[in-house]
């Protein structure tokens, strides 16, 4: 089946490489195994961000796109950048999907709505983008244009809403059509643990004006206890106390949001309860929904990579992780295919509940090292693929302590695993898909610093803990996450696929 030696793949989720400091959480933390390793195994500084992993220039990486280049192995477009290059060119306002809404709805009277986070963090949208759909309405002569912002407080610093808000109204002046009718968390807006009693209060915002009543955007922000990611859904009144951008029989919806899966829940449930009322549904890119939305602008073959050429050698290899970050080590790791695979199996960890990370920063790291060791118990399993969450679930909380906490968990359940896998005969793989926790403060006013729970353009290391007798070479730089299929390729014996464009490492 394999000529080369069995192994495990494992992903520190947002283990990012950053030089000691008052920010850096992973070198605050207390972790003698990954010191060790860092300190005798072969190792490499790897790019996860920007042009190297298929971004714009100087963009953060993040967990999809970096769970996708480690499986394709090579760079793929991501949709921020296709969605920029249609903007670049001009080719948005004359986008042949948009252009016949946009001509109904100033032929009929009807309102344009634009549903999506209110931020430039670049990992799930961008504020920006904002600028030219309002253009295109007001060049089209579209009646009028209903923006329920989403906030933040996540991929970007909390306490930043407002200036995102102001500018999601300054691009609405600029246009000369266009204002924000409804405020809501991104907690509730794209909540991902399937809890649709959130969704549902996102939703009743914007479809029937039910929710916190504020006369201007910003009183929103005023009701909030959690900050910018919990504010509640609130809605924007005039005068009379009418909501301003109730959805109408024949408006249109457009998701702003570039990247699917946090808001694609929401997106469902608007359809399911909207299409009655003849809406016409839109996507900036690709969605994942179970409704059929047509985009914008579709996304990039990420196919070919790593799971392509296990299956074509009959390799069976088993993934493992967390429900946060199980669809990166399955649906974005095999090329944003959901097709299911024979030689596949997959391993959900679900905990109790959606758990407060500052308090349990732990989650299920020790059901996912058990169930990464049993999985390399097995002689029919050559690869086991695992991505261990805590690092970049619970940096994304800012919190500090809490992170560095997380860190020294994820060390222990990493010394586990290494040494049930020299027992096993396996080498492992510990690469980060991006940087997070090494910075979690960023520059305020005043000189002063506030806490930070976004991504960070930092590379991130990629280690080998060889099996027992194993000979393999230091790697050079520079190294990318496309390498690493490739590398595990390698390692197994394998020859790359041939869509791949990274090298093998070892």
């Amino acid at each position: 089946m394999i000529e080369g030696t069995p192994g495990i793949l494992l992903v520190l989720d947002g283990w990012g490489h950053a030089e000691p400091g008052p920010a850096n959480a992973i070198s605050a933390a207390e972790t003698p195994w990954l010191d060790h390793l860092l300190t005798t195994c072969p190792k490499v500084l790897a790019e996860a961000s920007g042009t190297a992993v298929g971004l714009l220039p100087g963009t953060v990486g993040n967990s999809e796109i970096g769970h996708m280049v480690i499986g394709a192995g090579r760079p793929v477009p991501y949709d921020s950048v296709l969605v920029q290059e249609e903007i670049s060119t001009g080719r948005l306002r004359s986008n042949e999907t948009l252009t016949p809404v946009l001509t109904r709805l100033a032929a009929t009277g009807r309102s344009l709505h634009l549903i999506g986070l209110c931020s430039d963090g670049m990992i799930h949208a961008s504020v920006h983008h904002l600028q030219e759909l309002l253009r295109a309405a007001a060049q089209f002569s579209v009646p009028a244009v209903h923006i329920h912002a989403v906030t933040d407080g996540r991929d970007v610093a909390n306490g930043t809403a407002a200036a995102y808000l102001g500018l999601a109204e300054a691009y609405a002046a600029e246009a000369g059509v266009g204002s924000v009718a409804t405020v809501t968390g991104r907690g509730y807006a794209l909540d991902k643990s399937g809890d649709l009693r959130l969704t549902e209060q996102a939703a009743l915002a914007v479809m029937d004006g039910k929710g916190e009543v504020i006369g201007e955007p910003q009183e929103a922000l005023e009701l909030t206890q959690r900050g910018d990611e919990w504010v509640p859904p609130s809605v924007v009144t005039d005068s009379t106390g009418r909501p301003v951008g109730l959805v109408e029989e024949g408006d249109a919806i457009l998701f702003t949001n570039f990247r699917s899966d946090r808001i694609q829940q929401l997106a469902d449930y608007l359809h399911d309860h909207l299409a009655g009322r003849g809406v016409t549904f839109l996507s900036l890119a690709q969605y994942d929904t179970r409704a059929s939305i047509p985009p914008l602008v579709h996304r990039a073959d990420a196919g070919g990579g790593l799971a392509a050429q296990l299956a074509a050698h009959g390799v069976r290899s088993v993934r493992i992780a967390e429900a946060e970050k199980f669809e990166h080590v399955t649906y974005y790791l095999n090329g944003r295919d959901a097709t299911p695979i024979p030689v596949e199996e997959h391993v959900k960890i679900s905990g109790d509940g959606a758990p407060d990370y500052t308090v349990r920063p732990a989650m299920n790291i020790d059901k996912v090292a058990e169930a990464v060791i049993a999985a390399a118990s097995r002689d029919d399993v050559p690869l086991v693929v695992a991505n261990l969450a805590n690092i970049d679930v619970v940096g994304h909380t800012g919190h500090f302590d809490a992170t560095r906490r997380a860190t020294e968990h994820t060390d222990g359940a990493v010394e586990s695993i290494c040494r049930a896998a020299r027992a096993a005969g396996r080498w492992v793989l510990l690469v980060g898909d991006h940087g997070n926790a090494e910075k979690m403060l960023i520059d305020a006013a005043g000189g002063a610093s506030r806490p930070y729970g976004g991504h960070t353009t930092h590379p991130v290391p990629a280690v080998l803990v060889p099996a027992d007798g194993q000979v393999v070479r230091q790697p050079t730089a520079p190294a990318t996450l496309a390498d690493i299929a490739p590398s595990v390729l390698s390692l197994l014996g394998l020859d790359p696929a041939p869509a791949m464009t990274g090298r093998p490492l070892w």
